[in-house]
C-alpha cells in the first residue's frame, strides 16, 4: 500500500525534485516505510511505501527488462502470482517479488488493456518512454482513489488532494458546483473535488495523458444486474460460499498477518468466520463500541467472537474522539459529511497498534440488499396506487408548511414516485433549503455550473427491476464516494491497510446475477447471503436486525461538542461564512436543539468549516478573481 504522486510536463521540461517530495511529503501515513522518486525528461513519479508484499525487493518505482515502462502503485494486486506465471511463461524476466511489477510486464503485452487481467484494490500509473505518454488506472469499485489535474502546462495526479494542493501553482478556488453538491449527498461528486479544476478519476476509469496536453478517459468495467434463474436457490448458495471462500483467502496474500474488522453484523462476520476456517491460528479481530447502548454493537462483535475463537481487542469510544478535529479535515482530505468517519478512525487505530493488513465486510449490503432504504422502498412503492392528482396536491400542502413542522418533508416526500423518490430519500438537504444555506453570491455560482446532483445516479439498466436499479446505483455512488473513502482516509491515517473480499470483482459479478427476490425476500434483508452462512455463524447474529455503524452524535452535539461547534460556526473566525449564511445555521442548530435530526447537516457543515480553515487562507480570493495562493502555513508540516 502507498500514497503515489507525478508531475507530467507536456512540453518535455524538466520536473522539479522538490515539488515530487513536497507532494510525498503530504502522503507519509500512507507509506511510512520510504519514499521514492523517479525523474526523466518531462515526468516525475513519486511514492511513499508500506511494505506489505515482496518486503525485501519490493521497492517502487519498478520497471520492465529495458526501463522503458515505469509503474508506480497504490493498492495490491491479489492474482498477481498467476499473472506472474504466465508473464514467465511469455519469457518475461522479473526483478523483484512484487505485484507491482507484474503491472509492468502485462502492460509491455497487452498495452492499456492490462487492467483487465488485474483482481484487486489499486490505483497505478504508468509511465510508456517509448510512446511519452503516462496511463492511469483505478481499480472497477472505487476502493482506491486517484486525483488529477490540468495545471498550466502541468498534469499533476496523486493518491491525496492535499497532495497536488502542496504545489505552489495550484489554485484554490472552490468548485461551486461540488459545494453544492456536498450539501446534497455529504460527499463531492465522482468526477470532481472541492477544489476548482482538480478531478477524481472515477471507478473502472483510465486516464491516458499524452505529451501535448491530451487527455482521454475511458470506462473498462461495469456491473450488471441480470438475473440468472437457471440455478436453484440450494446450487447457487453453495456457488455463493465457494466464491466467498476463494475472495478471502485470496485477498489473505500477504507477507505480514492479516487480521479483520469486526463489528458484529452480518458481512463483517462472514468474512471472520471464513478467515478463521482458512487460518491455523486464531484470527486478531477489532472492534468500536459505545457507552450509548442503542449504537453499541460491540456484545454481538464478542460473540463472533467467542463463537470463532479470534483474538479480539476492542474500544469503547466517548465524545472526546473528536477533540482534534483539525486532524479530522486533514485526514479527510476533502470536506465530508458522514460521521461514521470517526469509528473508522478510532478502529483503525486500535488495529493498526498490532498489525499493518486488516479485512472487513464493507459492500455486503449494497450487493445482498441490505440498507433499509431498500425496505422502505419496497413499502412505498405501495403508495404508487395513490392516484397522482391527490399525490401532488399533498405534496403542495407539505411545502407551504414551515420549515421544521412535523409532516412537511413527508407529505412532499409523498408526492414523488420511482426514482425520484429514492433520489429525494437520500438528500442531505432538498434544493430550497440549501438556497437558504448559501449567501445569494454563492447561489448564482452554483447556478452557472449547474447542480451536478444528477451525476449521482448511473444510467439505468435497461429492463432491470427497481431493486437492481438502487442497488447498482450504490454500488456505484454511495459505496466509493462514501464509504470505501471514509475507510481509505481513515486507515491510511493510521497506516493500516484495509482490504475488502466482499468487492473483489469476480464475486460482485457474481452477485449481481441472484435474482432480487433472493436478495431481498419480503421483508428479509440478505436472505440468501444468510442462508450461505447458516452453520458458520450464530443464528442471533443472522437474525438480528441490521443496527448500521452509526455515532450518537446528535447526543453529542447538544452536550460535549455543543460549546465546540458553535464556536467553530458561528464566531468571527469562520472561514465558512464567507460561502452560507450564518443566520441559517443558527436556524440548523435550532432545529437540532429541538431534536428534529439535523446532525448530519450539522456535521458537514463542520467538516466544511475544517476544511476551509485547513486548506484556505486569507489571500484566497473567493469569486470573480485570480484564486492562485501559495500553500497556506501549516499545510506542509510534519503529519507523522
Amino acid at each position: 500500500m502507498c500514497g503515489i504522486a507525478g508531475i507530467a510536463i507536456g512540453d518535455g521540461g524538466d520536473v522539479e525534485r522538490s515539488d515530487l517530495s513536497r507532494m510525498c511529503g503530504t502522503m507519509v501515513r500512507r507509506g511510512p516505510d520510504e519514499e521514492a522518486l523517479y525523474l526523466d525528461k518531462g515526468i516525475g513519479l513519486g511514492l511513499r511505501r508500506l511494505s506489505i508484499i515482496g518486503l525485501e525487493k519490493g521497492r517502487q518505482p519498478v520497471h520492465n527488462e529495458d526501463g522503458s515502462v515505469v509503474v508506480v502503485m497504490n493498492g495490491e494486486i491479489y492474482n498477481y502470482r498467476e499473472l506472474r506465471k504466465d508473464l514467465e511463461s511469455r519469457g518475461h524476466q522479473f526483478a523483484t517479488n512484487t505485484d507491482t511489477e507484474t503491472i509492468a510486464h502485462l502492460y509491455e503485452e497487452r498495452g492499456e488493456e492490462c487492467v483487465t487481467a488485474l483482481r484487486g484494490m489499486f490505483a497505478f500509473a504508468v509511465w510508456d518512454r517509448r510512446r511519452r505518454q503516462l496511463f492511469l488506472a483505478r481499480d472497477r469499485i472505487g476502493i482506491k482513489p486517484l486525483y488529477y489535474g490540468q495545471v498550466g502546462n502541468r498534469f499533476v495526479f496523486a493518491s491525496e488532494l492535499k497532495a497536488i494542493l502542496a504545489l505552489p501553482c495550484v489554485s484554490r478556488e472552490l468548485n461551486w458546483r461540488s459545494l453544492d453538491y456536498l450539501f446534497t449527498t455529504m460527499t463531492t461528486p465522482a468526477t470532481e473535488s472541492i477544489v476548482a479544476g482538480i478531478h477524481k478519476l472515477e471507478p473502472a476509469h483510465t486516464l491516458v495523458w499524452r505529451k501535448g496536453g491530451s487527455l482521454h478517459r475511458e470506462r473498462y468495467w461495469r456491473a450488471r444486474f441480470v438475473p440468472d434463474y437457471r440455478r436453484s436457490e440450494r446450487d447457487t448458495i453453495a456457488e455463493l460460499y465457494a466464491r466467498l471462500e476463494e475472495s478471502v483467502k485470496l485477498h489473505c496474500v500477504s507477507d505480514v498477518p492479516v487480521g479483520a474488522l469486526l463489528s458484529g453484523g452480518v458481512d463483517s462476520s462472514a468474512v471472520v468466520a471464513v478467515m478463521a476456517r482458512l487460518s491455523g491460528r486464531p484470527v486478531k479481530t477489532f472492534s468500536i463500541g459505545f457507552s450509548e447502548t442503542d449504537y453499541d454493537e460491540s456484545v454481538y462483535a464478542r460473540k463472533v467472537s467467542a463463537y470463532l475463537g479470534t483474538e479480539h481487542h476492542e474500544l469503547i469510544l466517548e465524545p472526546d474522539v473528536v477533540t482534534s478535529v483539525e486532524d479530522f479535515a486533514w485526514h479527510m482530505d476533502e470536506p465530508f459529511g458522514d460521521v461514521s468517519a470517526l469509528p473508522t478512525f478510532a478502529v483503525s487505530r486500535l488495529a493498526a497498534r498490532h498489525l499493518k493488513v486488516v479485512q472487513s465486510g464493507d459492500g455486503g449490503d449494497e450487493l445482498f440488499a441490505g440498507y433499509d432504504r431498500y425496505l422502505v422502498e419496497a413499502c412505498e412503492r405501495r403508495r404508487d396506487s395513490i392516484p397522482g392528482m391527490i399525490r401532488s396536491l399533498l405534496g403542495g400542502v407539505g411545502h407551504l408548511m414551515p420549515e421544521g413542522m412535523r409532516g412537511r418533508n413527508f407529505l412532499r416526500h409523498l408526492a414523488l414516485s420511482g426514482m425520484e423518490r429514492c433520489r429525494d430519500s437520500g438528500m442531505l438537504l432538498r434544493d430550497d433549503s440549501r438556497r437558504k444555506l448559501f449567501r445569494r453570491e454563492i447561489i448564482e455560482q452554483i447556478a452557472i455550473q449547474d447542480n451536478g446532483y444528477e451525476e449521482a445516479w448511473p444510467e439505468l439498466q435497461a429492463g432491470a427491476d427497481w431493486l437492481s436499479q438502487l442497488q447498482r446505483q450504490d454500488l456505484e455512488s454511495y459505496l466509493p464516494l462514501d464509504i470505501l473513502t471514509k475507510v481509505d482516509r481513515m486507515s491510511m491515517a493510521n497506516s493500516l491497510e484495509v482490504r475488502v473480499p466482499l468487492l473483489d470483482h469476480k464475486f460482485v459479478e457474481f452477485a449481481a446475477t441472484i435474482p432480487p427476490e433472493w436478495r431481498l425476500h419480503g421483508l428479509e434483508t440478505k436472505y440468501i447471503f444468510k442462508k450461505t452462512l447458516q452453520g458458520l455463524l450464530p443464528d442471533e447474529i443472522l437474525c438480528r436486525r441490521k443496527q448500521g455503524f452509526g455515532v450518537p452524535i446528535g447526543a453529542w452535539l447538544r452536550t460535549h461538542l455543543g460549546e465546540m461547534i458553535r464556536d467553530l460556526l458561528l464566531s468571527e473566525a469562520s472561514v465558512s461564512a464567507r460561502f452560507v449564511n450564518r443566520d441559517y445555521v443558527r436556524r440548523i442548530m435550532a432545529l437540532h436543539e429541538r431534536g428534529r435530526g439535523m446532525d448530519l447537516q450539522l456535521w458537514t457543515l463542520v467538516s466544511f468549516e475544517l476544511w476551509c480553515r485547513q486548506f484556505l487562507d486569507d489571500r484566497h480570493v473567493v469569486l470573480g478573481q485570480d484564486g492562485h495562493c501559495p500553500a497556506p502555513a501549516g499545510l506542509l508540516a510534519s503529519q507523522t
